[in-house]
């Protein structure tokens, strides 16, 4: 990928969404307003998809899904095309660019807007897709007072917001950025509100992200099933798909506790071209509930990538004890950090040929008790953690902490006797506000890990011995010596600059006491 284009593209983005903020912040707080922005960007992407898939499916016929649509001998069979394929209909006179039209002729009404998409939702009550949309533009209140007290000028401000998504270009075939996911972060960081502040939850930085969808699909041509049960707006699935060559994943699963991103998911696997029939999600607790099973039967994922939140608080009552998840460890992780429940979750949705690659806090490498538990059980019972890669500081939105990249792996492929240390907390690029990686720090640390040798002050492959001889504390310092030696002090010049240093000031002393005498001042 251009990291040129997609940074042009990127500010070309964010200043066409302040323009379009600057229209609704005076009216509502940043948490609000980017659901109207983000929910009509996502209409618009679905009539647009919607013209183009379907006019392609017509074109033997050579009948347009407006005439189609128009016609009583085609228009029930295209219906049925329709939900079959995309797994909705858009009537011609919802279409964005009919409204558009009627905005321009002073016909649009915010009403037809709003029936626009209760007849989207209403056209997959039902059907396979229902999942998939139901109350996906919820949070897109359009009889919300905050958008104006009368029709009228509600009317105002959601058509000026629909003339200036008009105008911002977002072919995804063409993109060069995940743009919904980029457009979140956009609005994320306009306006510093609370909900803002927490927005980099929800949304992994586009370094780290790559970083941990190239570590989890080294080798790998295509991909049964790849699973994020934190999955914030869904940008590590869309990477391990865009990181594996044949870009093939046959299913994706994902769990999100956020209303608000949860529908955000939803909508980033489908403006990505996702169809509704290859992803399962749910808007759940993920430690509390788990989902991922079928016929009541644990689901078991190729690949799974999480950013889950760090420290967070969770339960950890005594139910959580007979939880097949839980239970084998012998403890749970404190109420206080959840970090390792998350990991232990993912562990036990691993095929039998099953890859981890997780981002969490430094602390789960070396804190005691419970957590200690934890990390004998992963290593000298299952035995699948491959790699601790200690990533640099300030990478995420709305935190500046460091974090550390757990690889895990069922079939270890000869490496059953180790694991592998990184130390690539120098991997970044310097920014203002945040750190970013560079194509090129993502790429020493995937060689590293490829070539899992010994690199001096950068990588060590550690046996299990070593670690238990550490008590198995994974602390990367423990086994990356970065100790830089400082240059050796020569005693004697340094005494020798003292005694010209005490010449000069005594030199000094000396011309300053004789102004002093001559103006007839003490000394």
């Amino acid at each position: 990928m251009s990291v040129e284009i997609a940074q042009k593209q990127s500010q070309e983005l964010a200043a066409k969404l302040w323009d379009i903020a600057n229209e609704l912040r005076n009216n509502m707080d940043s948490s609000k307003f980017k659901n109207y922005i983000l929910g009509v960007i996502f209409y618009r992407y679905l009539s647009e998809k919607t013209e183009t898939y379907m006019n392609d499916l017509l074109k033997n016929d050579g009948i347009t899904y407006r005439e189609a649509l128009e016609n009583e001998e085609f228009a029930p069979t295209v219906r049925e095309w329709s939900i079959e394929h995309l797994g909705y209909v858009i009537e011609p006179q919802y279409l964005y660019d009919s409204m558009i039209a009627e905005i321009e002729d002073k016909k649009f009404t915010i009403e037809k807007f709003e029936k626009a998409v209760s007849s989207l939702i209403a056209s997959t009550l039902g059907q396979e897709s229902e999942p998939a949309f139901e109350k996906l533009f919820d949070d897109m209140n359009l009889q919300d007072k905050d958008l104006g007290k009368e029709v009228s000028d509600r009317t105002k401000l959601i058509s000026t917001v629909m003339q200036k998504v008009n105008d911002i270009s977002f072919n995804v075939e063409d993109a060069k950025i995940d743009v919904l996911g980029t457009a979140y972060m956009i609005l994320i960081g306009l306006f510093a509100s609370d909900a803002g502040k927490k927005g980099g939850e929800f949304y992994t930085s586009e370094g780290p992200a790559l970083l941990l969808a190239r570590l989890a699909t080294v080798g790998l041509e295509e991909v049964k099933s790849a699973c994020d049960p934190c999955a914030g707006s869904g940008s590590l699935l869309l990477r391990v798909q865009d990181e594996i060559s044949s870009h093939k994943v046959g299913h994706f699963y994902a769990d999100e506790m956020n209303g608000s991103t949860y529908n955000l998911l939803r909508m980033s696997l489908l403006m990505h071209g996702v169809p509704y029939k290859q992803f399962t999600t749910y808007n759940e607790d993920i430690l509390k509930k788990d989902k991922f099973y079928e016929n009541g039967e644990p689901l078991r994922f190729t690949i799974q990538c999480a950013n889950p939140p760090y420290s967070a608080r969770w339960e950890a009552s005594k139910s959580y004890e007979d939880d097949p998840r839980f239970s084998a460890a012998g403890a749970l992780a404190p109420k206080k950090a959840a970090d390792l429940a998350f990991l232990e979750h993912m562990v036990y949705h691993m095929d039998d040929d099953g890859r981890i690659a997780v981002l969490l806090p430094h602390g789960v490498l070396f804190r005691g008790a419970s957590e200690l538990s934890i990390r004998k059980y992963l290593i000298d019972n299952l035995n699948v953690i491959d790699a601790v890669i200690g990533l640099a500081p300030n990478l995420f939105h709305g935190t500046g902490i460091a974090v550390v990249a757990i690889v895990c792996k069922k079939k270890r492929n000869g490496n059953s006797d180790n694991i592998l240390f990184i130390d690539a907390s120098n991997e970044f690029v310097p920014g203002k506000k945040q750190n970013s990686m560079s194509p090129e720090n993502i790429q020493r640390i995937v060689d590293a890990y490829t070539a899992r040798k010994d690199v001096d002050k950068f990588a060590h492959v550690a046996t299990l011995d070593e670690i238990r001889q550490n008590d198995y504390n994974l602390n990367i310092p423990r086994y990356v010596d970065t100790f830089e030696a400082e240059n050796p002090i020569d005693i004697n010049a340094c005494t020798a600059k003292l005694k010209e240093l005490d010449r000069q000031i005594a030199e000094t002393d000396a011309i300053v006491e004789n102004y002093f005498r001559q103006l007839g001042l003490e000394v």
